[in-house]
Formats: structure tokens, C-alpha cells, sequence
């Protein structure tokens, strides 16, 4: 048997093993990366901090640290405050938004010149007979507690991180077969930390960024709970592509739910895709640059294949994810072909 076609079944079957592993066991890896994306980003707003000019400079470096967890502390709080407080308030209103959407079905089954007009007896027989409400509710509530209880699993295994992190070099000394492999091995790590660290804090700032202008115009559109849709436009700005056009397709739907009328909600949903626009083509190019690398393709390849194993969560994570891939992939001679293929220049 030819060597490279033996290498290559070989990787082929340890790839599909690892991801079988992965798939099985998602409800222990999920936290445990998330809890990593969150300690880069905690890194990375330090850096951020001390690279502030005079400020940054006199600050010393456990202050730095401590305000680094304390804002994103308050981050992920307020996130998480916001959902489930308008929980209770999204219920309140369905009555009100299930009349606005039976209006707009009946407007476009009138211009569709349908011989009848829906409403909700039929729109219950026809469609709603294939969906279980009940089901769908309990499900909903139950999300919001496992997402409470997810964060503090999160905050846990970040604060464990944070504090293993001062031991690791003494780790890699003392697993390492020599010094010069010692080094390596703190070389990938730094790269890792350097670049993807500074992918994700940069990202956090720009959804920072995009939520807060997203707010001021549904806001002013008279759109409800608006803070609630900026922090799900904030979370979807960590999402490549599919993240964008979502935060326009789903503030649009409830503003269709709302008001019932096209022309509002065509306004907003251009408004809204002015702001993805601008910060996507202008401000997040030049902020970021090409900090991880990646091809475009590749990171469309790796959003389907996370999100298959691990569901939402997945597309997430899988830019950092297939970040490290690529730089630790770099490292050896037989899988350095499949980082030159991932990276966007050639030159993983």
C-alpha cells in the first residue's frame, strides 16, 4: 500500500473518530470551550487595556486583569438578565402579535389573490396541527434555564483557566522532551493566544458596536424590546456570514409581528443592514485585518461541520476552533498540507 494513500486513511479514521468523540460527548466539551473563548477574550481586553497610551502603561497588571473580568463579568450578566427578563414580557404580548401577523397573512393572501382568506381557524388546521405549542414553550423556558445554568458552568471553568494559566509553562518544562521542544510548544501556544485572542476581543468590541447602534435604531422605530434583539445581534456578530443576515431577518420578523406593515418593516430592515454593511466591509477589515488567516471557504466548511456536531454552540466557536487547527496543523510535516489548504494566503 502506497504510504501517502496509508496516511491518508489513517488521518481519514482518527478524524472521524475525534469528531464521533466530540459529537458524543458535546454537553462536556461545549462548556469547556466556551470557558476558553471567554478566558482569550478576557486576555485579549487586557491587552487591549494596556495598550491604551499613558493609562495602560501605569496600571499594573493584576488591576488590568481584575478589570478585564469585571467587564465581561458585567457583559455576560446583563446578557443573560436581558433574555430572561423578556421572557415573561414576550408572553404577555403574543395575543397582540398573533392579531398584527393574521393581518399581514390576510394582506398577502389578498394580494396573492387567494380565493379565501386565512385566519387563525384554518391557519391552526393547516399549519399549526403539524407543531405542538406546548412542546415548543416548555422548550423555550427550559433553554432559558439551561442557559443560566450553562454560563455559571462557563464562569467556573474560566476562573480554573485563568488560575491554571500561571502554571503552565512549568507544565510544557515538565512534559517536554527537551528544551527546544519546550520552546516550540510555547511558540504554537503563543501564536494561538496572539492571534486568536486578538480575533476574539476584537470581535466582542465590534459586537459591542454593532448592538449598541442596532439598539438606537430600533429604538427609534419604535420597535419592542429592542434591548433584547441588540444582544442577540451583539452574540450573532461572533456567527461568519449567516450571522449578519440573521441579525436583519430576525428583528424584521418581529417587526412584522408589531406593526403588520411593509413599509415599516422594510425600514428598519434597511437601516439595520446599513449598520451590518458598514461595520462588516469598512470598520471590521480595518480593525481586524486578516488577523487568523483563514479562507473564506474554509471557514464556511468548518461552520457546517461544528454546527453538525455541536449544534448553535458550533457556529460559535467555529472560527477560534479552526484557528488553532490550522496553527497547530502547521507545526508537523504530514498534516501541514491541510493548514496551507485552511489558510487564506498559503502561509498557515
Amino acid at each position: 500500500m502506497d504510504h501517502r494513500f496509508q496516511t491518508f486513511v489513517y488521518g481519514t479514521a482518527i478524524a472521524l473518530m475525534i469528531g464521533w468523540v466530540f459529537y458524543i460527548g458535546r454537553d462536556v466539551f461545549v462548556p469547556i470551550m466556551f470557558s476558553v473563548f471567554v478566558v482569550y477574550v478576557i486576555l485579549g481586553i487586557a491587552r487591549l487595556i494596556r495598550s491604551v497610551p499613558v493609562v495602560g502603561e501605569r496600571l499594573p497588571q493584576w488591576v488590568i486583569s481584575l478589570l478585564s473580568v469585571f467587564i465581561i463579568a458585567i457583559g455576560l450578566s446583563m446578557v443573560v438578565y436581558t433574555l430572561i427578563a423578556n421572557k415573561d414580557s414576550v408572553i404577555a404580548q403574543a395575543p397582540r402579535y398573533q392579531e398584527s401577523l393574521l393581518a399581514a397573512v390576510q394582506k398577502v393572501a389578498v394580494w396573492l389573490r387567494f380565493e379565501s382568506e386565512p385566519t387563525w381557524t384554518t391557519l391552526r388546521r393547516d399549519l399549526f396541527a403539524q407543531v405542538s405549542i406546548q412542546r415548543i414553550v416548555g422548550s423555550a423556558l427550559s433553554s432559558v434555564s439551561s442557559l443560566v445554568a450553562s454560563v455559571v458552568v462557563v464562569a467556573l471553568y474560566a476562573c480554573f483557566l485563568l488560575v491554571e494559566r500561571g502554571h503552565l509553562e512549568a507544565k510544557i518544562n515538565a512534559i517536554a522532551q527537551s528544551p527546544q521542544h519546550a520552546q516550540r510548544i510555547k511558540q504554537v501556544i503563543a501564536d494561538i493566544n496572539a492571534r486568536v485572542g486578538a480575533y476574539l476581543a476584537l470581535k466582542t468590541l465590534l459586537g459591542v458596536l454593532v448592538g449598541a447602534l442596532s439598539w438606537v435604531i430600533m429604538r427609534i422605530m419604535g420597535l419592542e424590546f429592542a434591548p433584547f434583539w441588540a444582544v442577540v445581534i451583539a452574540l450573532l456578530n461572533y456567527v461568519p456570514y449567516i450571522g449578519s443576515v440573521l441579525s436583519v431577518l430576525l428583528p424584521g420578523a418581529m417587526a412584522m409581528a408589531q406593526f403588520g406593515d411593509a413599509n415599516h418593516v422594510l425600514s428598519i430592515m434597511l437601516w439595520l443592514t446599513v449598520v451590518q454593511f458598514a461595520i462588516g466591509n469598512f470598520l471590521d477589515p480595518y480593525i481586524m485585518g486578516n488577523s487568523l488567516n483563514l479562507s473564506p471557504f474554509a471557514i464556511l466548511v468548518s461552520l457546517a461541520v461544528w454546527v453538525a456536531l455541536w449544534g448553535v454552540p458550533g457556529a460559535f466557536l467555529a472560527v477560534p476552533i479552526t484557528a488553532m487547527m490550522t496553527i497547530i496543523f502547521s507545526e508537523f510535516p504530514g498534516t501541514r498540507a491541510v493548514a496551507v489548504l485552511l489558510s487564506q494566503s498559503g502561509k498557515p
